[in-house]
């Protein structure tokens, strides 16, 4: 059975990411945009890595450019982005398509997930991977990261068992 540890993805400084790295970690993907209208999530994001990583969070942000073009740069750009506009530290994956043509395997796994399977709907849907690399739930853009909804769901899996 394939679990989220099973892929490799590329960071966005040209290094490579195993995801079985992760294992016992909580992770949260997130496809990120950053001229999006749900762009300030980045620093609920930041504030919950920052808060939760010691206990096991890893907030993993992942640069798509399929709703509305609203991430056309560069990987040396979106991280210039994100490094001077909201300060981020947890790590961020090269951009990758998540939805349609050429859809990365990661994204193909984890909208086939659980019973609100299905494409993405738009920038900054969350994905709640547990400790063993299974898909616990699957949040909305409109989700945001200080929810009391998305919170007590973190919560939960970081009281699970490590």
């Amino acid at each position: 059975m394939t679990t989220f540890h099973d892929f490799k993805v590329r960071t966005i400084d040209g290094g490579e990411l195993d995801l079985a790295s992760l294992q016992g970690k909580v992770v949260l993907v997130v496809n990120v945009a950053s001229r999006c209208g749900f762009t300030p999530q980045y620093e609920g994001l930041q504030a919950l890595h920052a808060e939760l990583a010691p206990r096991g969070l890893v907030v993993l942000g992942v640069p798509a450019n399929e709703f509305g073009a609203q991430e056309p740069g560069t990987d040396a750009e979106i991280q210039t982005f994100c490094d001077t506009r909201y300060h981020v530290t947890f790590p961020m994956l090269s951009k990758l398509v998540v939805k349609g043509d050429g859809q990365h395997p990661l994204f193909a796994w984890l909208t086939a997930q659980g019973a609100d399977a299905g494409e993405i709907r738009w920038n900054f849907e969350k994905f709640l991977v547990g400790r063993d690399g299974a898909v616990l739930s699957r949040f909305g853009s409109r989700v945001a990261p200080g929810s009391a909804e998305l919170r007590s769901a973190i919560e939960a899996a970081l009281g699970a068992a490590g």
